[in-house]
């Protein structure tokens, strides 16, 4: 065993002359393990309300979206999209046109997206519990054009799933400045009924501000003939997402950017790891302040050990192995403690999961989940482990030094 870690190691465990230094250094593994552990518990929690947006993901938000890298949206007839149609991986692919409008029914106005579809999507979306009524799931059937509005947007205009009379939706002629002497001439107006069925994707985003109708509808209204803003994809059965968006990224070509669900809502999780990262920051600075206890009771430890330096000195130890003796000494305490930190964290972390006794609140049925969603990543274990150790080091590294000088 090296010779500066077994007296460092020695000098951890045994008994000291005075009883407090025990004890201090026993309160400075504590802070360390404490600190250690709310990092365990915290970053978890990033973790579990990360995988639990993640969760609610639906067929509205597809596998796999194609956007334009050049504008808003490109023509549907574009000879990558006819090569795409021929890949092996790709299940479903449904073009889609969306853009701003105007709905008014009844003296109420808001605005919405209107999503124009295929009716190939439905395919996508028919086996989730997303649709809501007495009607028939249909956008089109050659007489009228349906809409499928968001049950929060039906709310807001006071309609039922099923209501008796059609709906306007207004949007701008594409290339047009509003007249104002006449502002209704710079504007599409089209009509659109109620097929009896609303839907619920329990995101504010879509259930409070879109509707859903065919595609042909879309273009009609938003001055997109022959043009897709998207493509929804859907990938085969038991094939990997990620290989067949780098087979799809290869068949398209820089002009079009492929978007699994996670880029779709890249806002949302880019958010939440900045607020991961700044909470790490933050309970890093912690971390360093309760090192900072460990310098307390490594001069005790300096001063109770004079004696043994003198004779350590006398058998051929030089200053600098002595240094490194309460430099390890120091290291191990935040070693232990971020142990224990991090074995006491999963723990709890893990009686979270099972019996979620930390809850949002008193209120049942408020929220979407009663109690805090946590997931245990190794990695973020890992990186926590290796802060401790580093933030440890730092700590000791100079006031060490220092006292070894002045003390020693």
């Amino acid at each position: 065993m090296n010779f500066n870690l077994f007296i460092a190691r020695r000098y951890l465990f045994s008994k000291k002359s005075h009883h407090a230094i025990n004890i201090i250094s026993a309160i400075s593994a504590c802070g360390v393990a404490v600190a250690t552990l709310a990092m365990v518990c915290i970053l978890s929690v990033f973790n579990g309300f990360q995988e639990f947006v993640a969760d609610l993901f639906t067929s509205f938000d597809p596998q796999l979206e194609i956007v334009s890298t050049q504008g808003t949206a490109f023509q549907a007839n574009h000879k990558a999209i006819q090569a795409l149609r021929k890949c092996d991986k790709v299940a479903i692919l449904s073009e889609c046109v969306e853009g701003k409008a105007l709905i008014v029914q009844g003296g109420q106005q808001v605005v919405v997206n209107v999503r124009g579809v295929e009716d190939n999507f439905l395919e996508q979306v028919s086996g989730e519990d997303l649709f809501f009524g007495t009607g028939e799931l249909v956008l089109e059937d050659g007489k009228h054009d349906y809409g499928i509005l968001g049950i929060g947007l039906a709310v807001k205009m006071g309609l039922q799933a099923e209501f008796d009379k059609p709906v306007t939706i207004y949007a701008p002629k594409k290339g047009e400045r509003v007249n104002p002497q006449n502002p209704l001439s710079s504007f599409n107006a089209l009509e659109l009924y109620s097929p009896g069925v609303v839907f619920q994707v329990k995101q504010s985003k879509y259930d409070n501000h879109y509707v859903l109708t065919s595609i042909r509808y879309a273009r009609q209204l938003l001055d997109r003939k022959g043009e897709v803003t998207s493509l929804h994809l859907r990938v085969k059965d038991g094939v990997s997402i990620s290989s067949a968006k780098s087979e799809i990224e290869d068949i398209m070509g820089p002009q079009f950017k492929v978007r699994d669900r996670y880029e779709q809502q890249e806002e949302v999780f880019h958010i939440m790891n900045v607020e991961k990262f700044i909470a790490y920051v933050f309970l890093t600075f912690i971390l360093l302040v309760s090192c900072f206890n460990i310098i307390g009771s490594l001069s005790m430890l300096m001063i109770d050990k004079k004696k043994d330096v003198e004779t350590l000195r006398n058998l051929g130890a030089s200053n600098e192995q002595i240094c490194k003796i309460f430099m390890l000494e120091g290291r191990m305490i935040s070693a232990f403690g971020a142990i224990v930190g991090i074995i006491l964290g999963v723990t709890l972390c893990l009686l979270q999961i099972q019996f979620g006794f930390i809850t949002m609140g008193d209120a049942e049925g408020s929220f979407i989940s009663e109690s805090y969603p946590v997931s245990i990543h190794i990695w973020d274990l890992v990186v926590i482990f290796f802060t401790v150790l580093i933030v440890g080091w730092v700590a000791v590294w100079y006031p060490v030094r220092y006292l070894s000088k002045s003390l020693l």
